[in-house]
């Protein structure tokens, strides 16, 4: 038997290791709290980095304006509370009124949520307050009376000058904000529905003297949330944010007959800066959505862009074409998604994706015309699907409709750096349809990525007029000689033959 004896050397580095075995779970124990709280402050400081950049705009510019999450209210009211009977035929102006005015005392608190119950309560015209949600249950449906003594009259939009269908004062909207902030309209998609039908009836009849009223209007206001909710049969314009900043759409179905309920408007942003519009379903007598930024002069004069606005995950309808019972216009034929023709203050940084535009007259168009003034510019498509569309892609020059005489015809907008990519579709007549003119040229166009399945056969069915710009890779249909052709790698393949040839055919 052997025994081995340990040298000093040995024995030393043995000792030595054995203590740092029992000093290392020391140390660990001792510094356990310091050891935590500086990786806390890292994360924090990662956190602090992160959220400074979206506010700066960086991640902002990949991922869209950052959205506020809808706050918990410290109270919470039921209508009933306040008188409210929901059978349809009692009128709750004053209960709904009584519940606004105890949430405007709770601002200091964080303010306060009216729960709307399950029945239907009618109403007339009645305004939101600042940190107040309003949150309606399943089946709980607000209408909105359809007698218009019971709607006040307001002045004209300081962007219009005019109030839309007549001059002088509007109609207010069945809910109205202004100058409000901190602001939540949501439920279990229970509805508000503005019972429309009366108000159309007598457009068309002109026997209205004044505008009709939006169904939803908020003003100069920010910190907005709308969502899982249903508003249907507005008189006119459905939603209609006006110069507001940080508004949120999600999840919103917005409806009105296609046929014979005029200027049913979905969505319309007024002059509105960081704007989502999301997960949405419309199917109205108007434009789903149309951005708007102000009429001619008084537009101009306002001042105020839409600007930062992200239009996502959509499926809308839009079939009318209707003639229009005042002198302003001979008819209107109405869009998926539109920009104008109200642009004075102008429209840029607008990307709409992953959108459907099925059985409608017109997919997506831009419409201006001299008098308009400013700019729509910075505008990106992406990944639309067209099905049973008659005109796919529309720009438009010449939509010469005013306030009045007092425009100037010398202020002319400009277009430029639009871009469309991954178009796809079945059943379309006209794909595209781009309309400049000498005074107002289409600038820096980009089609890349387009295959539209078509029900014409003629040619010339991919329409351009004054129009400067590019096409990427192969695209079909075969696009008009007004654009340069590259290849997929960005290589110049052929020159435009003139960027002034015109053959817009509106015959088909």
């Amino acid at each position: 038997m052997v025994e081995t004896i340990a040298s000093p050397l040995t024995s030393r580095f043995n000792y030595q290791r054995l203590d740092l075995k029992r000093c290392v779970p020391a140390f660990l124990s001792s510094h356990k709290i310091l050891f935590t709280f500086l990786w806390i402050a890292a994360f924090a400081s990662v956190f602090l980095w992160q959220r400074n950049a979206v506010r700066g705009g960086f991640v902002a510019f990949w991922f869209g304006p950052v959205r506020p999450i809808p706050k918990l209210r410290p109270v919470a009211f039921n209508l009933t509370d306040f008188g409210a009977v929901g059978d349809g035929i009692t009128l709750n102006t004053e209960a709904f009124e009584r519940a606004v005015s105890a949430i405007s005392k709770l601002a200091r608190r964080g303010g306060g949520q009216l729960n709307v119950p399950r029945g239907k309560w009618l109403t007339a015209p009645f305004n939101l307050t600042s940190h107040m949600t309003l949150f309606l249950a399943e089946d709980a449906v607000i209408l909105g009376i359809q007698d218009e003594k019971y709607w006040p009259l307001m002045p004209p939009l300081p962007s219009y000058g005019y109030g839309r269908e007549h001059p002088g004062p509007r109609y207010g909207s069945l809910i109205h904000g202004q100058n409000l902030r901190d602001i939540v309209i949501t439920g279990h998609n229970g509805t508000i529905d503005g019972q429309g039908q009366t108000w159309w009836k007598k457009y068309r009849q002109k026997l209205l003297n004044h505008t009709r009223g939006p169904l939803v209007q908020i003003m100069w206001s920010s910190d907005i949330v709308i969502m899982n909710i249903t508003l249907r049969n507005s008189p006119f314009w459905t939603l209609h944010p006006y110069d507001c900043k940080n508004v949120t759409i999600r999840n919103v179905t917005i409806l009105a007959p296609i046929f014979e309920a005029p200027n049913t408007d979905g969505i319309d942003p007024d002059s509105c800066e960081d704007m989502v519009i999301e997960d949405c379903y419309i199917s109205v007598g108007d434009d789903a959505i149309a951005i708007k930024s102000g009429w001619d002069q008084y537009g101009i004069a306002y001042g105020r862009p839409s600007t930062n606005i992200l239009i996502r995950n959509l499926v809308v309808r839009s079939m009318v074409r209707w003639q229009l019972r005042s002198t302003l216009a001979e008819f209107c034929i109405s869009a998926g998604i539109s920009i104008g023709s109200e642009m004075s203050g102008g429209v840029s940084s607008v990307t709409v994706e992953n959108l459907l535009v099925w059985s409608s007259r017109r997919a997506v168009r831009i419409k201006t015309a001299p008098g308009r003034g400013a700019y729509v510019r910075n505008i990106t498509y992406r990944n639309l699907t067209f099905d049973d569309v008659r005109v796919g892609i529309v720009i438009k020059t010449d939509y010469n409709e005013h306030p009045d005489e007092g425009y100037d015809p010398k202020a002319v907008p400009t277009l430029q750096d639009i871009r469309f990519s991954g178009i796809h579709g079945q059943g379309v007549r006209v794909p595209v349809r781009m309309h400049g003119s000498e005074e107002i040229p289409i600038r820096n166009v980009t089609f890349q990525d387009m295959s539209v399945g078509l029900t014409y056969k003629k040619k010339h069915i991919f329409q351009c007029a004054f129009v400067q710009g590019r096409v990427i890779g192969t695209i079909f249909p075969a696009p008009c000689e007004n654009l340069d052709r590259y290849d997929e790698q960005g290589k110049l393949v052929k020159l435009s033959v003139s960027q002034n040839i015109t053959d817009i055919d509106y015959d088909f």
